[in-house]
């Protein structure tokens, strides 16, 4: 891990983005020109929660989508080409990284760190991702579980407290959701940002600049970000692969101020990214 997620405030910018070792020339994806989105609008009004729906249902909600959004592309990646082989193969992409800086690690069924080739790893975590989802004991599926969130302006105490006071609450309790439901959930969020992190760094040019489909890469990953810090799906030092994006998403209005993926970003890094743009 480098360094970059912990820059001094008072760094000057260039200080920071150096702190990110980046390779020269700054990967495509940096320039202003190439993060831009398919739609405009604020996509927080994508990720806030109704007032309504439970929260454990909310979460829910989002990580279905955000996986059926991924793998949208992860089958771009996954294709055959001609020669018989997929664009991201072993050889290509011998291990599961994002840069030069990053790499991520397997654990086998010995719960010991191993390093796959990318296209291993991202088809062993879809596998396992959707074994979560299709487990009705983490995701359950019966309408007489639905629930909805209590009115705050009633009673601030959970409902499952007004009735059992002495039991314990949890996120998604009262819908059926397990005890561990966030902790799942938030494991499934870091699974897919690493490989959001992998497409950018090893594929964002080759496929999908070449196809025309990096505004809509940009749209669906910005949404994902967005969405994951405002739920504490990621935490702040869990999105450092990808920092320097975020910087430049913050800069130029993607990530609205308020949201938590604004106050994640180092804005300094972003306007600078902004300027060699427009200097370019």
């Amino acid at each position: 891990m480098d360094d970059g997620a912990a820059a001094s405030p008072s760094s000057s910018a260039d200080e920071i983005l150096n702190s990110y070792h980046l390779p020269r020339p700054y990967p495509l994806w940096l320039n202003p020109s190439y993060a831009k989105h398919i739609v405009k609008g604020n996509f927080m009004t994508l990720s806030a929660r109704p007032k309504t729906v439970d929260a454990g249902e909310w979460i829910a909600h989002q990580v279905v989508e955000h996986y059926r959004n991924l793998w949208n592309f992860v089958r771009v990646i996954h294709e055959k080409e001609e020669d018989g082989l997929t664009i991201c193969n072993a050889t290509t992409c011998p291990r599961m990284s994002a840069g030069a800086n990053h790499s991520f690690t397997w654990l086998n069924f010995r719960r010991e760190p191993v390093e796959l080739p990318a296209y291993e790893y991202i088809t062993l975590m879809q596998r396992w991702i959707s074994g979560k989802i299709d487990d009705t004991n983490i995701f359950p599926t019966d309408n007489n579980g639905v629930s909805f969130a209590h009115n705050p302006s009633i009673t601030t105490s959970p409902l499952s407290q007004l009735t059992s006071p002495g039991d314990r609450d949890w996120v998604g309790k009262r819908s059926g959701f397990p005890e561990n439901f966030v902790e799942v959930c938030q494991t499934i969020f870091r699974q897919m940002f690493r490989v959001y992190a992998h497409l950018y760094w090893a594929h964002f040019v080759d496929p999908f600049y070449h196809l025309n489909l990096e505004k809509q890469l940009n749209s669906c990953f910005s949404h994902f970000v967005l969405t994951a810090c405002a739920l504490d799906m990621l935490k702040p030092q869990e999105l450092e692969p990808m920092q320097p994006l975020i910087d430049l998403w913050a800069a130029n209005g993607t990530f609205p101020p308020g949201s938590k993926a604004y106050d994640y970003a180092n804005h300094k890094a972003g306007d600078r990214l902004m300027q060699l743009g427009n200097a370019a």
